[in-house]
């Protein structure tokens, strides 16, 4: 599966795109002016996808991705 097809997979179910993503993280204190915070860990955000939104990890995973700047 790509990258793009799990992020479209992301915004069918959750009905969020990574932006929006990204604006809730903010909130939860994960991010800081766009930046992941550097105490925080994966494990922190996907447990936060999983239970919150029902990602399965590898979703998570791609939400994580993209708060690291990492979607190639």
């Amino acid at each position: 599966m790509s990258f793009q097809a799990y992020i479209d997979n992301i915004k069918a179910k959750t009905g969020k795109s990574p932006a929006d993503f990204k604006k809730l993280a903010e909130k939860k204190g994960f991010l800081k002016n766009g930046e992941l915070v550097k105490t925080v860990k994966a494990t922190e955000i996907t447990n936060w996808l999983k239970h919150e939104f029902e990602l399965g990890h590898g979703h998570a995973m791609a939400i994580y991705a993209i708060f690291k700047d990492k979607t190639e």
